[in-house]
Formats: C-alpha cells, sequence, structure tokens
C-alpha cells in the first residue's frame, strides 16, 4: 500500500468537550467521507467503553466494548487501532477523526496510532479544541479528575488543570471556537502557554488543511521532555505575562520545599527543568498548574554521563545541551517558566533566588551538598 493509500487520521482532544464536538462537525461537514471515532469513557466505573462511530448525517454504528486490566485508556489503545484498519481497509472513508473523551490526553493515542498503524494509517494531525473563555478556569482547577467524573481508571490521580495543561501543550494545532465570553486576556494567555502552536478558528476552512497537514511522533514527544521542552519565552500583553528564570547555581532542597506552596500559587502555569544541590546528577521536571505541583526525576543530566554514553542520547537532546553549555555545569540548570494573569514578576523572582545556595553554600562543593537536608525524598521517592 502506498503512502497516497494510507487512511488519514487526525486526533481531537481537549477538556472542553463542547468545544471538541464544534470541531469535529465541523471537519465532518468540510471532508467529504470523513468519518468520527469516539470513545465514550462515562461507563467505565460499569465495566464498559462505548465506541461511538458517526459522519456527518448522524450515527452509523454504537457498541461496547469491555475494559482492559480496568483501565478505560487500556480498552481504547486495545479497540482504536483495529477500527481505524477496518475503516483502512473498507476504503470509503477519506478521514478517519479521532474524537478522544474529555481526559484522554492525545500524547498516548497518537503514539499507539503511530506505531501501530503499519503502511495502512497516517497520522496527519492533532488538534486540541479549546474556548479561550475556559482556559484559565480549567488551568486553575486543582480537582482530581475522579471528584469531576472524568478519571480514565481507578487508579487516576491527574487532576483537571494538569490534564488540561498537557492537551493543550502537546498539541501543535488548537482550534479556537468563537467565545463571547473570551476577552483580549483569555486570548493573551492562550499564546503565552503555547507560543508555536498554529491556532486557527474552529469554523474556518483552515481546520481541514490543519488536519491534513502532518504530524511527527518523535519531534512532538521531544518537545514535550523536560530536557529539551520548547518552553514559553518571555512575554507580556493584555495583563498576562511570561517569566522564564534561568540560573546556574542549585536548590537548596529544604529552602525550596518551604517555598513550594507559595511557588505552585505564583503562577497559573508553571513547567520546566530544575537542579537540587542534594541530587547533582537528577535532572528534575518541574509541572504545575491548579496550585498543584508535579516532580519528576527525569533521568540524569548529560554532563553526568560518561563520554561513551552520549551516543546513546537522542540528537534533539544533545544539541539542546550544546545550546546552553556551561564549562563548569555542563547543561546542569534552572530553567522555569511561569505564565498568569497579574504575575508578580519580580516577587517570584526574588523568592525563586532565595532558593538557591548561597555564596558559601557554592563554594564547600558538590560533597557538602549532598549532605544538605533530602527535602524532596518525599516526592521523588515515593514510588
Amino acid at each position: 500500500m502506498t503512502h497516497d493509500q494510507q487512511l488519514p487520521v487526525v486526533i481531537v482532544g481537549g477538556l472542553h468537550a463542547d468545544a471538541r464536538r464544534e470541531v469535529v462537525e465541523h471537519l465532518l461537514r468540510t471532508v467529504p467521507d470523513s468519518v468520527a471515532l469516539h470513545h465514550d469513557l462515562t461507563g467505565a466505573p460499569e465495566g464498559t467503553v462505548l465506541r461511538l462511530v458517526r459522519d456527518a448525517s448522524g450515527p452509523l454504528s454504537r457498541s461496547e466494548t469491555p475494559l482492559v486490566d480496568d483501565c478505560a485508556c487500556c480498552a481504547l489503545r486495545e479497540d482504536l487501532v483495529p477500527e481505524l484498519l477496518r475503516m483502512a481497509d473498507g476504503g470509503r472513508t477519506r478521514l478517519a477523526v479521532v474524537e478522544l473523551w474529555d481526559s484522554v490526553e492525545p500524547k498516548a493515542m497518537a503514539e499507539v496510532v503511530a506505531a501501530h498503524g503499519g503502511d495502512r494509517l497516517a497520522l496527519t494531525g492533532v488538534i486540541t479544541a479549546v474556548d479561550p473563555a475556559l482556559v484559565l478556569p480549567y488551568l486553575g482547577n486543582g480537582d482530581d479528575l475522579a471528584e469531576a467524573g472524568l478519571a480514565a481508571a481507578p487508579t487516576d490521580q491527574r487532576t483537571v488543570g494538569d490534564t488540561w495543561a498537557r492537551q493543550l501543550e502537546y498539541a501543535p494545532v488548537l482550534a479556537v471556537v468563537d467565545s463571547a465570553g473570551a476577552d483580549a486576556e483569555d486570548h493573551a494567555l492562550l499564546a503565552q502557554l503555547h507560543p508555536t502552536a498554529r491556532r486557527v478558528p474552529a469554523t474556518s476552512t483552515e481546520l481541514a488543511r490543519a488536519a491534513l497537514a502532518g504530524f511527527d511522533v518523535e519531534a512532538a514527544a521531544a518537545a514535550q521532555h523536560p530536557a529539551c521542552a520548547l518552553l514559553p519565552q518571555e512575554a507580556d500583553e493584555s495583563g498576562v505575562a511570561t517569566l522564564v528564570w534561568r540560573r546556574r547555581r542549585p536548590f537548596h532542597p529544604e529552602r525550596l520545599y518551604e517555598a513550594l506552596e507559595d511557588l505552585c500559587c505564583a503562577a497559573a502555569r508553571s513547567r520546566g527543568r530544575f537542579w537540587l544541590a542534594d541530587r547533582p546528577d537528577a535532572l528534575l521536571a518541574w509541572e504545575a498548574a491548579g496550585g498543584a505541583l508535579c516532580v519528576e526525576n527525569a533521568g540524569p543530566w548529560l554532563a553526568s554521563l560518561p563520554d561513551a554514553a552520549w551516543e546513546m542520547v537522542p540528537p534533539v537532546r544533545r544539541a539542546a545541551a550544546a545550546l546552553d553549555w556551561h564549562p563548569d555545569h555542563g547543561d546542569c540548570c534552572q530553567h522555569l517558566v511561569f505564565t498568569s494573569p497579574g504575575l508578580d514578576r519580580d516577587g517570584l523572582e526574588r523568592l525563586l533566588d532565595s532558593c538557591l545556595l548561597t555564596d558559601a553554600e557554592f563554594a564547600s562543593g558538590r560533597d557538602a551538598w549532598k549532605t544538605l537536608p533530602a527535602a524532596f525524598d518525599v516526592l521523588l521517592d515515593a514510588a
């Protein structure tokens, strides 16, 4: 089968359900012979997932599939590709629109389609549907998905805010609906959260072109990896600001830990990578939304690896490190970005600076740093 014979697949996701449905309906109306596939996870607590297939004229089929390992997203993964392959084999579908359920994140589904579609499926787009008036309320929502009835599994511990942030930041295309409640601040916040995204009106002819433009799964994953993420730049518009805070000196673990609550509440969204003095070899990832913080060990800094191991590191990671290499610390650094309406830049910068090692602490060297209070063990070693 040639590339021209592959079934184009576009993924449309997002917690803004009304906006998502508007985007999908527009694609079905404007792309002839397009079909939408949607897995409704509402019944997951009862052990089933509802698969809905429709075109511009209405429903085509409705069936149930059982959960896999008590995980609705696992059931989705098991059912999605076979159903898309059946569409491809049918030869009558020009575009398959995968409408994700509310809390399903596009990254996992994009990687499933790309990995298992073979020469019969072509992932041509990933789109997140956005109501600009809801960006800040959803980003600031610290409720667990389970509390909102949106958990994809009994063990799902994600929050509304962090899930929405990842849905927004992964997609290279944001389909923006016309919202009467949105103002200049809402649009500025959206632009600063994901400045490299292509923002298209949800009911424009441009949307169909964006859905078929092509999508690189590996490049998208690299753009989200803490070591080489394409983080937002400094900005200030319509009352919304983005602070990019970069330093070379490591954090004092105890002082940073004591400041976490203030730092998490200082901005609607913050993310990046950071360096703790008591874990000098570990590249740590920072993600905060809705007042909730997630910190994770993302592996070693390149400066901590032997030369022979560099060949196993993806080229994009090596390139990112080379651009910011320091003769003494290599790629070890603080690179955190905070975006929010009403951001107190000066206060936030002072607070972050106060958490760094002092001159005397820094001069004491790595052996002394490792004896500092291991305040982050509770967060990083919980698993």
